[in-house]
């Protein structure tokens, strides 16, 4: 017999070695823990994402609603060729007798051009009905009446118009016979009322910026209800008003139902709340939101339309994320065009 092949028989044999189990529990941990750890961060950044996402739907809703209110008030009080609503005829008082079309509304709100800021504190006082089931209790709401910027549009007898001169103006439903350019300008009534509905068209519940605006409907001069964006939750307003009656500076600031009659005003500070439109897991909203005239000295609400809300701080404690912010527009036309 071959030595080699003895030799190799006479050697002992190595044994094959797999996991032990203790080695294979801490690989099972090892990896337990990278998975966990994974997952903590998906979530954590998804998370941050959504949060992320939910301030910035609420900075651009906010900055689309001062884009819709701040240009319209800037231009009230602008009449086409002449300066001040007093010099337009045909205008009439809202507590006068119907002059005619619109007439969806109370009689005379778009004619009532002397009034060419008209706002309620913490109340609904828009002439047409409120969309859905109402308006926000407490919320301010806020009347601009002007001339439009652009050329008119639509034919000389659907819409109302302002023809105006150098000398004079008037309030018209059939443009067809006013002075041309140069020697005069036509330009498209507009009356806007804003206000906070407490449904929006996407949701029942979920509040709205809306507005009544002048425009047509079958031919003929009409109130049309319109949606701005939804989830606004309030609107606050203040009058600028310049006691000196000469500077067009504000140097005092007061809620619309305070006003002095003949008071100047120059310019219109605004607030609006806006809520995100879903609730958010996790979170919830314990701020105490100040501004106008809700102060904390007047005492807490939860809820803007409860009965004695209005001039009450408001600390929602609900799980919907806010965003208040504020401008103050300068009334361009204040002393006149």
């Amino acid at each position: 017999m071959n030595l080699q092949r003895i030799s190799q028989r006479l050697a002992p044999r190595t044994r094959s070695r797999g996991l032990s189990l203790i080695e294979l529990l801490v690989a099972v941990t090892i990896g337990a823990l990278l998975i966990f750890g994974a997952t903590k961060v998906y979530v954590d950044s998804k998370a941050t994402y959504e949060v992320n996402e939910s301030t910035a739907r609420l900075q651009e809703t906010a900055r689309y609603a001062l884009s819709v209110l701040e240009p319209d008030i800037r231009m009230s009080n602008y009449w086409g060729l002449v300066k001040g609503a007093g010099l337009v005829a045909n205008q009439a008082k809202q507590t006068a007798a119907s002059a005619g079309a619109p007439t969806n509304c109370n009689a005379n709100f778009a004619r009532d051009l002397l009034l060419n800021i008209e706002g309620t504190n913490n109340a609904y006082g828009v002439g047409c009905t409120a969309f859905g089931s109402g308006a926000v209790a407490s919320a301010d709401s806020l009347v601009i009446r002007r001339a439009s910027v652009s050329a008119p549009s639509g034919s000389a007898t659907e819409k109302l118009r302002i023809c105006s001169t150098r000398i004079a103006a008037q309030l018209v439903t059939d443009s067809s016979g006013c002075t041309a350019a140069p020697a005069g300008q036509i330009n498209d009534l507009i009356v806007n009322g804003y206000y906070i509905s407490k449904d929006s068209v996407q949701l029942n519940g979920l509040p709205a910026l809306r507005r009544w605006a002048l425009g047509t409907a079958a031919g003929t001069p009409s109130f049309i209800s319109e949606e701005i964006i939804p989830a606004v939750e309030d609107l606050q307003i203040q009058y600028g008003i310049d006691t000196s009656g000469t500077s067009g500076v504000a140097n005092l600031y007061m809620d619309p139902a305070a006003i002095p009659t003949g008071s100047q005003i120059v310019s219109v500070r605004i607030w609006v709340l806006v809520r995100a439109e879903t609730p958010e897991v996790g979170f919830i909203d314990g701020a105490t939101y100040e501004y106008a005239d809700r102060l904390l000295a007047t005492g807490v609400t939860a809820d803007l339309n409860a009965a004695g809300s209005a001039g009450k701080a408001y600390r929602p404690n609900d799980r919907f994320r806010r965003l208040l912010v504020s401008r103050t527009v300068q009334i361009r036309n204040a002393l006149g065009t």
